[in-house]
């Protein structure tokens, strides 16, 4: 059957735009060709930095005839009916109509309307052009006089159908069969009638590697060949490598040599410089796991001299951007990170927040609380915090501001030592046990020295520098998160004192918008929680540090506000001090809604990370639930009669507990889902899904929920007196393991329900018995079971 093959080639298409651009135009190719009619069984795509290409194999030569049939009004209609069905229809005379008949509704008019098939090269002619001018780019642009946006000037448009041109034209470019090949190697150009002909002439003569896969597998392939050869190992960085593959069509790997005396240089600059400015490849030594003095780099030419002058001219453009870095990284280490946290206080943060050096301020106060909750010494989590954000005003994180925290981390392991001395971290200089307080007056130009750290031991400077570099973290799914004690406090405090923040101020998310990335803050604070098990009460911490926000006296205004006022009360609420300081005033109301929006939005970030874990969606439901009304009726356990204790205050403490306390809130949805998976728990829930929809039933026409104690002495069967009695011990045992959190086995307790609440229903035992007191102590006792399991969890929000 016949191949369409289009190529729509370009000026240079960005390299992060070219594999969601391939997507798209074989996906807007697909759709319509099937809304033509003429789907193809095969159609794929290919991308390069001059080009974009899509293939349909299997396309019929036309599309399918289409009979359709439009039924019309009666006969003997109304003038205006009939003449509104022949325009729709599209029939001149009511004469072209068939008359049919139902023995229901009479005679009445039908129109069959056949349309014939049409070839595909004319469908082509329509269709390739509107998917052009319809195609989204993030960034685009126009170009002569014509109006067609395209990322990119287009200057050529190959569409071969069957062997043959599809002809159009758009934006002044004729649509034809001929593309061109690499600029240098084999320009062409060259004259194309099928996909053979195509991948053949430009894979060959044209030196182009068409696919983003063949470029990429041999782009790894020559870089590890070239590592190996000399020793070495390639540094991993697949995202460096994606964006290489989309900048080259004929990938030639080179390797270069670098100056070694720029090995004192902290590797991350150097593997930054390498990959921002020049897209080179870090290459180390694999036996000590140090950078090597080389780099992998990839041209988009075949040099006669085996790469060597082109390693060489990278070399040379390397060797200035490395200096660059030389000399920010010698001259930021001559101001301490003291006092380049002193000049924070002249950057704005956020208008209604301050300056950066108003929010250190706040982190710092917060991480000091933090840090007993999380094992850390709270002066620590202080110097920390107080250093944390000091790199900002570095020229290497202006330069780099990837590095933020980083370079805070190596500045102050050089800061904290007698620099005279080497030290096992690059820049840095001093014996470890030896500090600032000590340094001598012979310090070899690098004066900046840190007091904050002065007395601190090594591996408490140590921490202190780690936590700096780490409090940014996690940044994205895959970054690790802070580890150590010191790092948790800082990184914690620091994004829940921004979180607090903008929800005071009224700036949260909306929609698809989030633009200064709250929901990646607020996950981040879920995953430091819960991957390093922090037995944290959220909604005590927000709450606290909402207040404390506000300054050291918050204003409560008289009268209450509606439910959608918003927390930022009202202009002017933001006021200065005698010292110049901002300080925001909430009112009560707005504290307390505050914190009660920002508990909601972390209990949808857990959500989310809970989903991604594999966590069924239904149990996070029923867990969360927990604390509140569950559906159909209040689920509070009645008072206590003879035969069930009283019920415990840490039962209390575990349910309000589960609503902020991330770490518990996760033990029980997978103790949920384990139980759930067993048959008793699956049987269970059946038997739950039937009393509860009893209750429900029952509670409506009553117009009120069952709660209480079922009266033993009015049971007057056996299946009745067993399933009571079962309640009441796994009552018991529910309340010996909840404040342990022993999960599981208040589950197994759970369980002992199954057969004495399934042999209720077996015996078909009637619930709405005749005598209204039978009726109302059954319903108890389902009420009963149902708030027994509901310690647990809300089984009413669960699937099954």
């Amino acid at each position: 059957m016949p191949e369409l093959l289009i190529e729509i080639f370009s000026e240079e298409i960005p390299a992060r735009m070219q594999a969601r651009a391939e997507a798209d135009l074989k996906q807007a190719v697909l759709d319509g060709l099937k809304a033509a009619g003429v789907a193809g069984t095969e159609v794929a795509s290919m991308s390069g930095p001059r080009r974009l290409t899509v293939v349909a194999r299997g396309l019929p030569e036309k599309s399918d005839d289409v009979r359709e049939e439009r039924k019309g009004p009666k006969t003997g209609a109304p003038d205006k009916a009939i003449a509104g069905f022949l325009r729709g229809a599209g029939l001149s005379s009511i004469d072209d109509a068939e008359i049919r008949s139902d023995p229901k509704k009479g005679a009445y008019y039908v129109a069959v309307i056949e349309k014939p098939g049409r070839r595909t090269s004319d469908i082509l002619a329509e269709l390739v052009p509107e998917i052009i001018r319809g195609f989204h780019w993030p960034k685009s642009m126009r170009w002569g006089t014509g109006d067609l946006r395209w990322v990119r000037p287009i200057q050529r448009i190959l569409c071969v159908f069957d062997g043959k041109v599809v002809p159009f034209e758009i934006a002044g470019v004729k649509s034809g069969d001929v593309t061109e090949g690499h600029r240098v190697h084999g320009r062409g150009p060259f004259t194309v009638r099928s996909l053979d002909d195509y991948v053949s002439q430009l894979g060959g003569e044209g030196h182009v590697l068409l696919t983003r896969a063949d470029r990429r597998a041999l782009i790894e392939k020559d870089a590890r060949a070239l590592c190996n050869k000399a020793g070495l190992e390639l540094v991993e960085d697949e995202g460096l490598l994606e964006e290489v593959t989309g900048l080259v069509e004929w990938p030639v790997v080179v390797m270069g040599d670098m100056d070694p005396d720029f090995l004192t240089l902290p590797p991350e600059v150097i593997r930054l410089s390498m990959r921002t400015h020049q897209k080179y490849f870090s290459v180390r030594d694999p036996k000590t796991g140090a950078l090597a003095p080389k780099f992998i780099t990839v041209a988009n030419i075949e040099a006669t001299d085996g790469g060597r002058t082109i390693a060489a001219g990278n070399a040379k453009v390397l060797i200035a951007r490395l200096d660059d870095a030389r000399f920010f990284w010698d001259n930021d280490r001559r101001t301490s990170l003291e006092e380049m946290a002193a000049k924070l206080g002249t950057i704005a943060f956020k208008q209604g927040l301050g300056s950066i050096g108003d929010k250190v301020e706040r982190v710092a106060a917060l991480a000091r609380e933090l840090a007993p909750k999380v094992g850390a010494d709270p002066d620590l989590a202080e110097r920390a915090a107080r250093l944390a954000k000091a790199d900002l005003v570095s020229d290497m994180v202006q330069e780099f501001p990837e590095l933020q925290g980083v370079m805070g981390r190596y500045y102050a392991l050089s800061q904290s030592v007698i620099p005279d001395e080497r030290s096992d971290d690059p820049g840095s200089s001093g014996k470890p046990g030896q500090h600032a307080d000590k340094t001598p007056d012979n310090a070899s130009g690098t004066s900046g020295v840190t007091p904050v750290l002065a007395g601190l031991s090594r591996g408490d400077i140590e921490q202190v520098a780690n936590a700096i570099r780490d409090h940014y973290r996690p940044q994205g799914p895959s970054d690790a998160v802070p580890s150590e004690p010191v790092s948790i406090a800082v990184a914690l405090a620091d994004k829940l004192d921004t979180l607090v923040g903008f929800w005071a101020i009224g700036e949260k998310p909306t929609g698809s918008k989030d633009p200064f990335a709250l929901r990646r803050a607020a996950l981040g604070v879920v995953r430091i929680v819960l991957e390093n098990g922090v037995r944290l009460g959220l909604s005590q911490t927000l709450l606290d540090w909402t207040v404390k926000l506000c300054g050291t006296a918050w204003i409560s205004l008289e009268g209450e506000y509606p439910d959608d006022t918003p927390a930022l009360m009202r202009l002017g609420d933001v006021s200065l001090s005698d010292e110049g300081r901002g300080q925001l005033h909430l009112s009560g109301y707005a504290i307390e809604h505050t914190k009660n929006s920002l508990l909601t939005f972390f209990a949808d970030r857990l959500k989310q990370y809970l989903r991604d874990k594999g966590a069924r969606h239904d149990l996070i439901d029923a867990v969360f639930a927990l604390g509140t009304p569950p559906q159909g009726g209040k689920g509070d356990r009645p008072p206590a009669d003879e035969a069930a204790p009283a019920q415990a205050s840490a039962e209390q403490t575990a349910v309000s507990a589960g609503n902020d306390d991330l770490v518990l809130i996760t033990k029980r949805v997978e103790a949920l889902g384990a139980f759930l998976d067993t048959d008793d728990g699956a049987n269970l829930l059946a038997g739950y899904k039937r009393a509860a929809n009893i209750l429900r039933a029952e509670e409506k026409k009553d117009g009120r929920p069952f709660g209480g104690n079922p009266d033993p002495e009015k049971f007057d069967t056996d299946e009745e007196r067993n399933l009571h009695r079962a309640i009441v011990n796994a009552d018991k045992a529910v309340d010996a393991a909840l404040p342990d959190e022993r999960f599981e086995d208040a589950m197994t307790a759970l369980s002992s329900l199954r057969s004495p609440l399934d042999a209720l229903f077996d015996e078909e035992i009637k619930i709405n018995a005749d005598d209204r007191a039978v009726r109302e102590n059954r319903l108890l006792l389902l009420a009963r079971m149902r708030a027994a399991m509901h310690r647990v969890a809300d089984f009413s929000r669960i699937e099954g």
